[in-house]
């Protein structure tokens, strides 16, 4: 079950020449998703840094549909949809009304901050994502 993340008008800065959002940009939507997730569940992202854990990107997958426009209100969708040993998928769309621009999915690793190595996370913050993974 995708959960709405958040809305955001496309600007300007967000386009390239042909006047569409720059395909690079979508990978910032789907991190802003992300965080919006992680944080409508009482997770930031912030405090993961604090505690020494970061959850780096280490594949991306995305899926163009149609092109989104200066101006235009997306609305970004995620799900966490795989929770297993040191990694996390999290499928992301972005959508205009019922348009579907964009989806995909990103998969991070968790890793301690201060050897930059893969690591497991406490039995507590697993537990928390797991509410998150869809069935």
């Amino acid at each position: 079950m995708y959960y709405h993340a958040l809305d955001y008008r496309v600007a300007y800065a967000d386009t390239d020449k042909m006047g569409f959002v720059y395909y690079g940009n979508y990978l910032v939507y789907f991190e802003r998703t992300r965080t919006e997730l992680l944080r409508k569940q009482g997770i930031l992202y912030s405090e993961l840094e604090k505690s020494g854990i970061a959850m780096p990107v280490i594949e991306a997958n995305l899926k163009f549909h149609a092109p989104a426009h200066y101006d235009d209100i997306i609305s970004c969708y995620g799900e966490f949809t795989s929770l297993k040993g040191l990694r996390a998928t999290i499928s992301c769309r972005i959508m205009r009304g019922d348009t579907l621009l964009v989806d995909g999915y990103t998969v991070l690793a968790f890793m301690d901050m201060a050897t930059s190595k893969p690591t497991r996370i406490s039995d507590s913050l697993r537990e928390r994502l797991s509410s998150l993974v869809s069935s």
